[in-house]
């Protein structure tokens, strides 16, 4: 089994050798407006995809498929003599559907954005269905109304401090308590 370096270099030699034999060595008129976009080598380098794109409706499209297979031999033959690998791998050819894809991708990036100004042009004429601003705020104090107002409260008069309180005399040593469920004479 070669390494992935070893098979993407050859991957990469394939797709230039293959773009300039079908531009300069085949000669099928059936071959449209054809452009390899990438290439890939399996891991043991037997077998070559090579992806292509054509330009054209599905007629000449069919008729580009149809010419590359015809075309298949002349180009691994190419692929073979430029490489000089000692195995040259197969080759099929995929049509690639980048394009395809890109179109699609840009048709949704198109309603996405009409549905966004669509959105925007909702939001510049709405209204609030209540309140502007929903959220309670604590009420604001009048000063003309002196009803609300709290009356300050009074001081009270300070506590006089405690007077000290007289040691304690101490306790006398208890005598030792015998455990419970033991007698006397098992302590001994």
């Amino acid at each position: 089994m070669a390494d992935t370096a070893r098979a993407r270099k050859l991957a990469d030699r394939i797709h230039e050798i293959v773009a300039e034999a079908l531009e300069k060595r085949v000669k099928d008129p059936r071959l449209g407006f054809v452009t390899v976009t990438d290439t890939r080598v399996t891991g043991d380098l037997q077998h070559a995809t090579i992806f292509y794109t054509v330009l054209g409706d599905v007629e000449e499209q069919a008729a580009t498929a149809a010419a590359l297979e015809s075309a298949k031999g002349i180009l691994r033959s190419e692929v073979g003599r430029r490489t000089g690998i000692r195995l040259t791998p197969t080759l099929e050819f995929v049509a690639d559907s980048i394009l395809e894809n890109a179109a699609h991708i840009e048709e949704l990036l198109r309603a996405a954005a009409a549905q966004d100004a669509d959105v925007a042009a909702r939001a510049a004429s709405a209204q609030y269905a209540g309140d502007p601003d929903p959220y309670r705020k604590p009420a604001e104090e009048d000063e003309d109304d002196e009803s609300d107002l709290v009356e300050p409260v009074a001081a009270a008069e300070p506590v006089a401090a405690a007077e000290p309180v007289a040691a304690a005399e101490p306790v006398a040593a208890a005598e030792p308590v015998a455990a419970a469920g033991v007698d006397e004479a098992s302590r001994a």
